[in-house]
C-alpha cells in the first residue's frame, strides 16, 4: 500500500510518502503564500525519494490524503484540487483527513487513552473545535465557539488534553487560568501524521473520509 499524504491548511506545505508501515519519504516547508508554486514541485521531489529506481513513481499510488480543513481558504483549495488531479491521473483514490482529526490522532499518540480536546485558531475571536474519545473517535462535529465557552467543556473532562494553536487562549479564559484539562504543546501535524492516520483508518477497515473542503464559516470576501 502507497499512500501520498498533503497538507497545505497552515503556515506549511508538506508532502510524505507512506508505505508498508512508515513514511519513507516527507517534506515540509514554513510558508503562509507560495503553496501553489511549491506544493507539485514537493511532491515530485517526495515520490522521487520514494522511488529512486522509478521514472515514473506516482504509478504506485494507492490513494491520496489530503487534510480538508478547517484552515486557510487558499492553501486548502490548493491541497484539495492537486489531490483530485493526481488521483485521476494516476487512478488513486482519495481520503480527506480533517485538520482537527489529525490534532486528535497525533496527541491520542502521545497521551494514549486520554480524550483530546482540539482548539484552533481561526484568526478571530472564535476558535475552532471539536472533541475526541479516548479511542479517538469526536464525540459531536466540528465547530466553532469562543474561547470562554468552550472553558465548561475543559473543566468538565479531567482526563482529556487540550492541543492546537488557541488552547492557550480558552485557558486563558478560564477563572485563574486553571483547568481540568491540560494543555499538551505539539507542534502542529503535517503530511506524515496525515498519511499515517489515513493507513490506521485504512487498515481498520474504515471508509475513506470525502475529499470535500470543511468549511465552519462563508469566507470573507465573495
Amino acid at each position: 500500500m502507497n499512500i501520498l499524504g498533503l497538507d497545505t491548511v497552515a503556515s506549511a506545505c508538506s508532502v510524505a510518502w507512506w508505505r508498508d508501515g512508515q513514511i519513507v519519504a516527507r517534506q515540509c516547508r514554513a510558508m503562509t503564500r507560495g503553496h501553489a508554486e511549491a506544493l507539485m514541485p514537493m511532491v515530485e521531489t517526495t515520490a522521487a525519494a520514494a522511488w529512486p529506481d522509478d521514472p515514473r513513481p506516482l504509478r504506485h499510488l494507492n490513494l491520496i490524503a489530503v487534510t480538508i480543513g478547517p484552515g486557510a481558504f487558499t492553501g486548502l483549495r490548493i491541497g484539495l484540487a492537486t489531490a483530485h488531479g493526481l488521483a485521476i491521473a494516476v487512478g488513486a483514490g482519495l481520503a480527506g483527513i480533517t485538520t482537527l482529526g489529525a490534532w486528535a490522532a497525533k496527541a491520542g499518540a502521545v497521551a494514549k487513552g486520554a480524550e483530546v480536546l482540539v482548539i484552533l485558531e481561526t484568526k478571530r475571536d472564535d476558535v475552532y473545535w471539536q472533541l475526541f474519545d479516548r479511542h479517538l473517535q469526536p464525540h459531536g462535529a466540528p465547530a466553532t465557539a469562543f474561547p470562554a465557552q468552550l472553558v465548561h467543556i475543559a473543566e468538565n473532562q479531567p482526563n482529556a488534553v487540550m492541543v492546537g494553536d488557541a488552547s492557550v487562549r480558552v485557558a486563558a479564559a478560564a477563572r485563574d487560568g486553571k483547568l481540568s484539562a491540560r494543555i499538551l504543546e505539539l507542534a502542529a501535524p503535517e503530511a506524515a501524521d496525515v498519511a499515517a492516520l489515513a493507513a490506521t483508518r485504512w487498515r481498520a477497515g474504515a471508509p475513506p473520509g470525502p475529499a470535500v473542503p470543511l468549511y465552519l464559516r462563508p469566507p470573507d470576501v465573495t
